[in-house]
């Protein structure tokens, strides 16, 4: 039975778990300290967040207060979470990639009074920055030894660092104790549990206020939809916490269910702690999962001879069992057989690398290219897609446990409306919901539009800009393009982002882009064309590849020149943009591409901590590079 009730608030589920699923004895989350794992009880992570809240309160802190944190993830995020929503205060939370200058913004336009801080990194920008937050009245490494980076500034605000924090609050405890409980209850789930702010791709950044009642009826509906999930499972965290998929789709679920949350070192160190904490859910993104296919394509491959027939004839028995399997269709015994076989020899030495007990991991932030998510499927690896935005909390929908369609995020969540909007008439084609579905169903392509318990209230203090996205009938519109496809949603591109050819052709970038990324040479590629002739690109090559391919050493990416123009270099890559463009419409081919050094990178302004490219910083920045792009074609088709 699903624990989030109607009237869940977040810090209510923290409380259903300690009263109704755990007690407090039990391991509510782990992380490594050195080269050991520390688990970390229901009881041990109360005891703290009270203190934090006592101290809260013994500041004066009230509810609605903004309290901001920037840090990667791990307890303290929870602590410091946790000890806020329970007095009511909003959870402010801010990208540790953000510039200074960003940084200043938010914890301005919040009006923030605190802020956890992770890093002497971290730090380093606060101080910059400090005294021009007008609100900010005390900040809070989570680092004892603060002092040696803070002894020559002066700032407004108070600093004290978390563990004094603590220590502070726990001596004051008892005199809070009930008070911390009245603020608990008090707490209405219309009230905004959070401020998160969009990664300003087209603008300033917008913060979205997400209630108390966003937030638990997403995770109710998530639960709905997938009824796997028990309080036996391990999540893996990784992904930033600062951003609402995260949030939801790990911390806020196992909130609701008491599994555990074990935290990953890094993305570095994912691989290696996946092997050791053996997780059975992890949510990640795309690229994670198209590394990993990449890689293990290259390295079924690189053998050759014997061992290169049998990872090639693996993957042809997992591909025709999984299609078999996923038609409802039984296999037969021979293919049964063989397909067992091919995972004794192949699969289970991949699956291995992940612990070997995933249930599920599950894909969002993106669109997950169809043939990596076949290629999971062939290897027995269940992989669910979700889709939707920080607005709507942020699942719109998500792939059944059992009936998966590659190149689809899955069936709308329960009490939701989807509804599919003609971009130039406003006409709705149709509107969908997780109880109107139909494995058939398919739909005219328009703007996603949505409305129900997931919509934000809106943006912190712009009104006009709330009115702009949420209509008069309550439809919040995603500026995402899409259709149904076999009764689920089926993402095309954004709006925003759809170029329109001198021809009056509309190309939407994402699924050209997810063909041309096939090619393991490629790492990165950015589409361009609006109002031109034909369609151009930027292509970031596989670093690894192109090294092992050329000899290059780390010097080489290092050279001033943005762009490679090593003649054997732009050759050897059209060879793959060549072959892949024959999948292509011809209007959506690439006619002319210049190979770059190096990735696009938030350092450089060029693409936003959720990893999208900002278009118009580009096509900005490279402005004479894109002309050039038009002057002369390679010899592509």
């Amino acid at each position: 039975m699903n624990p989030v009730t109607e009237y869940s608030t977040v810090p209510s589920l923290l409380q259903n778990i300690i009263h109704h699923i755990h007690p407090d004895s039990a391991v509510f989350m782990t992380h490594k300290v050195g080269e050991v794992w520390e688990d970390i009880t229901y009881k041990q992570a109360l005891e703290k967040i009270n203190a934090i809240s006592a101290y809260f309160l013994d500041m004066g802190i009230k509810k609605n207060d903004r309290l901001a944190l920037i840090l990667d993830n791990g307890p303290d995020y929870v602590y410091y979470d946790q000890a806020l929503q329970q007095i009511g205060a909003v959870n402010t939370s801010i990208y540790p990639t953000l510039s200074e200058t960003e940084i200043e913004y938010i914890l301005n336009d919040s009006g923030a009074k605190t802020l956890l801080i992770g890093s002497p990194f971290l730090l380093k920008k606060i101080l910059k920055i400090a005294n021009s937050c007008t609100e900010l009245i005390r900040i809070i490494p989570i680092f004892d030894d603060y002092q040696k980076y803070t002894e020559k500034a002066k700032f407004n605000a108070g600093i004290i660092s978390f563990s004094a924090l603590i220590t502070e609050g726990k001596q004051v405890l008892n005199a809070y104790l009930s008070t911390i409980n009245s603020c608990r209850e008090s707490i209405l789930t219309s009230d905004v549990s959070t401020l998160i702010y969009t990664s300003g791709t087209t603008g300033t950044p917008k913060g979205v206020m997400l209630t108390h009642y966003n937030l638990t009826q997403n995770v109710r509906a998530s639960l709905d939809q997938i009824t796997v999930i028990t309080k036996e499972d391990v999540f893996l965290s990784f992904l930033p916490l600062s951003h609402v998929f995260e949030r939801t789709a790990t911390y806020h679920v196992c909130l609701a269910t008491g599994s555990k949350i074990a935290f990953a070192q890094s993305l570095e160190l994912l691989a290696k702690n996946m092997a050791e904490i053996k997780p059975t859910v992890v949510s990640c993104v795309p690229r994670l999962l198209e590394r990993i296919h990449d890689r293990a394509m290259k390295s079924g491959q690189a053998s050759g001879g014997i061992k290169t027939k049998l990872f090639l004839w693996s993957l042809e028995k997992g591909r025709k069992f999984r299609v078999l399997k996923e038609a409802g269709k039984n296999p037969g015994l021979i293919l049964s057989a063989e397909n067992k076989l091919a995972d004794k020899l192949v699969f289970s030495k991949i699956k291995e690398k992940t612990g070997g007990k995933l249930k599920f991991m599950l894909s969002g932030g993106g669109a997950l290219p169809k043939n990596v998510g076949e290629f999971f499927g062939d290897l027995g690896i269940k992989v669910l897609e979700g889709f939707g935005l920080t607005e709507t909390s942020p699942v719109m929908s998500v792939t059944e446990y059992d009936r998966q369609v590659y190149g689809t995020v899955g069936r709308i969540i329960p009490r939701i409306e989807v509804a599919i909007q003609n971009i130039d008439t406003q006409k709705i084609y149709t509107i969908q919901t997780h109880d109107t579905f139909k494995p058939d169903f398919e739909s005219e392509e328009g703007e996603i539009i949505t409305r129900g318990h997931c919509v934000m209230k809106g943006y912190w203090n712009k009104p006009e800009e709330t009115r702009n996205v949420i209509d008069a009938d309550g439809w919040f519109h995603t500026g995402d393009i899409g259709r149904f496809y076999k009764g689920n949603l089926q993402i095309t591109d954004r709006l925003k982002n759809m170029l329109v050819n001198s021809f009056g052709k509309n190309v939407y970038p994402t699924p050209v882009e997810n063909t041309y990324l096939k090619s393991p040479k490629i790492e990165q590629i950015f589409l361009i064309g609006d109002k031109r002739e034909y369609v151009t690109a930027f292509i970031i090559p596989s670093k690894e590849i192109l090294q092992e391919t050329f000899g290059l050493n780390e010097a080489y990416f290092e050279q001033p020149d943005v762009f490679i123009e090593d003649k054997r270099i732009v050759d050897w890559m059209n060879e793959d943009v060549k072959k892949l463009s024959n999948e292509l419409a011809k209007f959506e081919r690439i006619k002319n591409f210049k190979v770059k050094r190096n990735p696009f990178s938030m350092e450089a302004g060029e693409i936003t901590p959720t990893l999208k490219a900002k278009r118009k910083v580009i096509e900005k920045k490279y402005a004479e590079a894109i002309d050039q792009l038009y002057l002369q074609e390679i010899d592509m088709v």
